[in-house]
């Protein structure tokens, strides 16, 4: 274990600390002695590296994975972008060590360190985690533990850095509420820049922390302080929620960016090491989507929807080809086929690039929106594959969770891919809908091969690759489907088994199923919908050696059940949890749409899924 530092007296206020390179013993203590020692050097072309004494604030970038997954987040990207624009602060990259690292890094006693000037976490005034899932929360222990930092908010001290949190997983943020001192809700942009300007005036003035996290919490809308807040509860049941100061909201709200188009960017994105999964170029065209899904979370919490503009797009494609060489430009939305002016910026792209040969990749696509538009975009397109969110077979389930794709769509949008070369499809579903039945569920396979079949009989040629990525529906906060309760373990192993006897009955040969771990995703209901108490929980599965539970190779079910009932609980009775409208939510004070919105939306659902019953 890294060991602790000790406090000798709690000061009243912000310290200003010096702060000193371990790059020499990394160098000489660690890179040796792993696998990839690329992932912990740093020094990438167009790395932003400055002088951290010359930096009033200075905020270490922690991302709860590795060097890898980390690389390929746009959202951390830009906040690196828009800090270190700040003259007066400066942003470095803290990623999770691998098993490899961390095993070294335990046994030399280094800490947890910065990849631009190789600094310890432990000395930086902020450090901000992006979670983007709650089976992250292990690793976010971890590389506090790893910093030599307390997991526990309650047991640091006004020497230890600030720790707050943003991204997906702030959205229901009570079951690290213990360990995390401030959350960041909605989009950061322009909110880190806000809480960067406050944290310097109240270091400037000597405050200390807690004075800091209070006018954070009073005059910051989009900041949740959750040791300003306390719960009441009676059995598995929220009673009270209250504030524990004076003018404090009940209720926050996301944070957002009204000029999206003039939204800041990296122009010169960081060129990784090693190969990260996403190594492209990706530029954000489209915030928010036009459609309501009722189990998409981004798609609520995103809006309002905005646009960037096709010259803007233009530019930041042109300026980091130049600042980067890659080989691929990424359109990136939650639905990039609404993109109003995806024609234009199809042809613009295909001008500019193809001679280049630099290709477009359009991650997913809707195929009714702009269904006359697929043939001239394949031909700009990269032919590896098409991914299409098709989500669930029949079309009547389609109108439970409001997704508008008709068949007739689906098909003459395959009929244009193959009619342009494709070869390969992937389809995502997912199982555990509303109204849902077995029948329902095989017919998965029937879609899958009727749509393969489609391109032997259209071009006699064999039929397409048909890859069908099926996961398993887990209820999230600020979606009309929050109230829903996960369907048990048992559903989904007796919906794999449907799936994989009418794939035989059909001979589907060219369909390939692919399924989400089941175990993972109960854990992921468990924990996204908790509260405060899951906390115990979470340190406890921690202690017993969870991390990395992203990757098959480290989740361990086991170990999270015998925590859960260590304290008491049933991993899968907390999954299978249902909430009743007007009953407090663990999440209903964190920003989102309105509850009467959603549950509008909800109510629909369950009278489209009452007509099939």
């Amino acid at each position: 274990m890294i060991q602790k530092r000790s406090v000798f007296c709690i000061m009243p206020a912000m310290i200003i600390k010096p702060i000193q390179s371990v790059k020499e013993q990394v160098s000489r203590r660690l890179l040796p002695r792993v696998r990839k020692p690329a992932r912990y050097i740093g020094g990438e072309v167009n790395q932003i590296c400055k002088n951290p004494s010359a930096a009033a604030v200075r905020l270490g970038l922690c991302f709860p994975d590795i060097y890898e997954i980390a690389m390929s987040h746009t959202g951390l990207a830009i906040v690196y972008e828009v800090v270190n624009r700040l003259l007066w602060a400066s942003a470095e990259r803290i990623f999770a060590p691998w098993l490899d690292a961390e095993a070294v890094m335990r046994e030399e006693n280094l800490p947890l360190f910065s990849l631009e000037n190789r600094l310890p976490a432990a000395g930086f005034d902020i450090l901000g985690f992006s979670l983007t899932n709650e089976l992250c929360y292990t690793n976010l222990l971890n590389m506090l533990d790893l910093a030599g930092l307390a997991v526990r908010r309650t047991q640091r001290s006004e020497q230890d850095p600030l720790i707050i949190a943003g991204g997906q997983a702030a959205d229901c943020a009570e079951p690290i509420a213990e360990f995390v001192d401030l959350f960041v809700l909605g989009q950061a942009e322009e909110a880190i820049v806000q809480l960067l300007e406050l944290y310097r005036t109240c270091k400037q003035n000597r405050l200390s922390k807690a004075d800091f996290l209070l006018r954070a919490a009073r005059t910051l809308p989009f900041v949740y302080v959750p040791s300003l807040y306390a719960f009441d509860y009676e059995a598995d049941q929220i009673t009270a929620f209250k504030p524990l100061a004076e003018a404090l909201p009940m209720r926050l709200k996301d944070a957002w960016i009204d000029n999206f188009d003039q939204a800041p960017v990296p122009e010169a994105p960081i060129v990784p090491f090693v190969q990260a999964v996403h190594d492209r170029i990706s530029i954000e065209i489209m915030r928010g989507c036009p459609g309501r899904c009722r189990f998409c979370q981004a798609g609520y919490c995103r809006r309002p929807l905005r646009y960037r503009s096709v010259e803007r797009i233009m530019e930041l494609a042109q300026k980091q080809y130049s600042n980067t060489g890659m080989d691929t430009i990424s359109l990136l939305s939650l639905s990039t086929a609404d993109y109003p002016w995806l024609e234009e910026l199809a042809e613009k792209m295909t001008a500019y690039f193809r001679p280049l040969r630099v290709g477009l990749s359009i991650p997913s696509l809707r195929v009714q929106q702009q269904l006359h538009l697929l043939p001239k975009l394949m031909t700009s397109v990269r032919k590896s594959g098409l991914t299409i969110a098709v989500e669930t077979a029949p079309e009547r389930l389609r109108r439970v969770i409001n997704k508008p794709i008709s068949d007739a769509d689906l098909f003459a949008g395959l009929k244009a891919a193959y009619e342009a070369g494709f070869q390969k499809v992937k389809l995502y579903f997912m199982v555990g809908f509303p109204g849902e039945t077995e029948a329902d569920i095989a017919r998965i396979v029937d879609l899958c091969w009727a749509l393969a079949t489609l391109r032997r009989d259209l071009l006699g040629r064999q039929p397409a690759s048909i890859t069908a990525s099926v996961s398993w529906l887990v209820p999230k906060p600020h979606t009309p489907f929050q109230w829903l309760g996960q369907k048990p373990i048992s559903y989904f192993q007796t919906a794999r088994r449907l799936l994989l006897e009418r794939k035989s009955q059909l001979r589907a040969w060219t369909v390939q199923i692919h399924y989400h771990t089941l175990e993972r995703s109960v854990l992921e209901s468990a924990m996204g919908r908790g509260d405060r108490r899951l906390a115990d929980v979470i340190e406890t599965a921690w202690r017993k050696g969870a991390k990395f539970d992203l990757w098959d190779e480290t989740f361990d079910f086991d170990r999270w059940q015998q925590a859960f009932a260590d304290h008491g609980m049933d991993v899968h009775q907390q999954a299978q949890r249902a909430f009743q409208p007007g009953q407090i939510l663990p999440w209903g004070h964190l920003g989102g749409p309105e509850q009467s919105y959603l549950l509008r939306h909800y109510r629909k659902a369950l009278e489209e899924a009452e007509k099939f019953v």
